[in-house]
């Protein structure tokens, strides 16, 4: 199992460098000499004065070839340096640091939450297939399915301040114990939700063919006792696997949450960095975002042969 961890830590390398290339490509070659837009933001004709550009650039290290600016981030962020932001003049880092907590707990919390409420629901809906219950669970994860964040979050806090009055507009950052905290929670977990449900649905039934369910049940062993010792640990297994989508899902949405809900993350921050042209910024949150959904892969692949020891002589290569 070291083994097995050491070679994909092994892969993320490579992996990163080259996310990191294609967004660093982007940036050089796409919209535009960021300096130049910034200054173009500004008041007055600041933007007009090239010498005062030229300056910048030069003090910035955008006037150098792209390889050699790629290489240079490269060893500045190994040695944990970002660069400092085009707009602010402040450490990359330093916004990043206070900005991180607040979207790692907000996305903990929905993955806590999600499988708390997808599981339990995904396995009455496939205990119960083609029952009544089930298609309500099933219509209710398409319908939530299909809603996107940056709709549902309006639509559901319009609705709250309509039926509640009296209620406090759920807007800002209080921390995880704060009641603001709920909506855009839930807003942030809906589609997670979702996919679990119909994944838990779809291997429920599976497992519901095997032979040790059916041996279970004609021991006479109650249908809650079933559930949970013969078939909720191999149903777990395909679940683990949808970790690094749902973790996909909980870094896409929190960029539309955070911004409507005022919450101040590495969603609101990356919207920042993209409206100002605040390349260093952009840079950093996708090296964290690629670090994140790739762990959660290699968290997949530890996880799964412990769910499912058939699996770790394959995975193992063996």
């Amino acid at each position: 199992m070291l083994l097995f961890i050491l070679k994909r830590l092994g892969i993320w390398v490579p992996t990163v460098i080259l996310v990191v290339l294609g967004v660093y490509a982007l940036a050089f070659y796409g919209a535009g000499d960021p300096i130049k837009l910034i200054f173009m933001r500004a008041p007055g004709d600041v933007a007009y004065d090239p010498v005062r550009i030229e300056a910048i650039r030069e003090q910035a290290g955008l006037n150098q070839p792209f390889l050699q600016q790629f290489a240079n981030y490269l060893f500045n962020a190994l040695r944990g340096n970002f660069g400092n932001s085009l707009v602010s003049g402040r450490s990359v880092w330093s916004m990043v640091a206070a900005a991180a907590p607040v979207s790692f707990q907000l996305g903990l919390l929905a993955i806590t939450l999600t499988a708390i409420v997808a599981v339990p629901l995904g396995m009455i809906a496939g205990m119960n297939q083609n029952s009544r219950l089930d298609y309500a669970i099933l219509g209710a994860a398409l319908l939530v399915w299909a809603i996107p964040a940056y709709v549902a979050g309006p639509l559901l806090m319009v609705f709250l301040i309509t039926v509640l009055p009296g209620a406090a507009v759920p807007y800002g950052w209080g921390g995880i114990f704060d009641a603001r905290i709920i909506l855009p929670l839930v807003v942030l977990s809906f589609q997670p939700i979702a996919l679990i449900i119909r994944q838990t649905r779809a291997a429920v039934i599976e497992v519901l063919s095997e032979d040790f369910v059916r041996t279970a049940r004609s021991k006479g062993l109650p249908e809650s006792v079933v559930a949970l010792r013969h078939i909720l640990r191999p149903v777990l297994t395909p679940i683990v696997t949808q970790l690094g989508l749902i973790m996909i899902s909980i870094v896409n949405g929190a960029i539309f949450v955070e911004l409507v809900f005022g919450l101040p993350g590495l969603g609101r921050l990356t919207v920042s960095a993209l409206t100002g042209s605040d390349y260093p910024i952009i840079l950093a949150i996708t090296v964290i975002g690629s670090f994140l959904v790739m762990a959660s892969n290699l968290l997949v692949d530890v996880l799964y042969p412990i769910l499912d020891p058939r699996a770790a002589d394959t995975r193992s290569g063996r």
